[in-house]
């Protein structure tokens, strides 16, 4: 098997690990985006993972298995009425994790990726362009001078939870919710949250090849 053939048939796997059930079209545009990821990496060091096994699983698969819990809420907003489509922002995505991952396994959630990097902005520009995602944009901005109210505001990697909530949360649409993956349970993050927030679900995730704990915590607006 060639290299490229193994790591499309592991993220298969992974996928329907995760109870993915990807259409061959999505698979296409994740392996497009391995590519493209590797490509600019060399140039822009938007990753410290370099080895494309290490960026499927840990990127790739880590990314995917928060997609499943992200549509069962889309799928809440779509019933509760909020509106014609679900916006949500992903914030300091750098490479586009999980942020573009969601666009490609959302195509009815409108994603917006923003970084205080310019380039890395600009990366998920070209990804929207070459992966053909009109639901896909990326932001040269502080997450703080954003005012848009966004359905849902994601983060993975990117701060501690205090520091999330506290900076994007003018950007919070008054029904929205703020969806943080995290690796171990942050009890002391938690303990630290502002009284205007409450968490009101943490949700246990398990990566297909990543002997790692990973969760979401789940908050709203107190």
């Amino acid at each position: 098997m060639a290299p490229n053939d193994t790591l499309r048939a592991q993220l298969q796997a992974g996928a329907r690990a995760v109870g993915l059930d990807l259409a061959d079209a999505q698979i296409n545009q994740l392996m497009d985006f391995l590519a493209l990821l590797q490509k600019w990496n060399k140039v822009y060091n938007l990753t410290s993972v370099r080895d494309p096994q290490e960026m499927l699983t840990h990127h790739l698969l880590d990314s995917l298995a928060a997609v499943v819990p992200l549509r069962g809420h889309v799928a809440t907003l779509a019933q509760g009425g909020a509106g014609d489509t679900v916006r949500l922002l992903d914030v300091g995505s750098g490479g586009g994790l999980p942020g573009v991952v969601f666009a490609l396994c959302c195509p009815d959630v409108d994603v917006s990726c923003v970084d205080t990097v310019g380039k890395k902005a600009a990366f998920i520009q070209q990804a929207a362009v070459a992966l053909k995602l009109r639901n896909l944009h990326g932001l040269h901005a502080r997450v703080e001078t954003l005012t848009t109210p966004f359905d849902i505001i994601s983060c993975r990697a990117f701060a501690s939870l205090p520091d999330f909530v506290t900076w994007s949360r003018g950007a919070l649409a008054d029904h929205g919710i703020w969806f943080a993956m995290k690796g171990k349970h942050p009890d002391e993050e938690i303990a630290a949250l502002p009284a205007s927030v409450s968490v009101f679900h943490v949700e246990q995730l398990a990566v297909p090849g990543l002997d790692a704990e990973r969760c979401i915590i789940w908050m709203k607006p107190a």
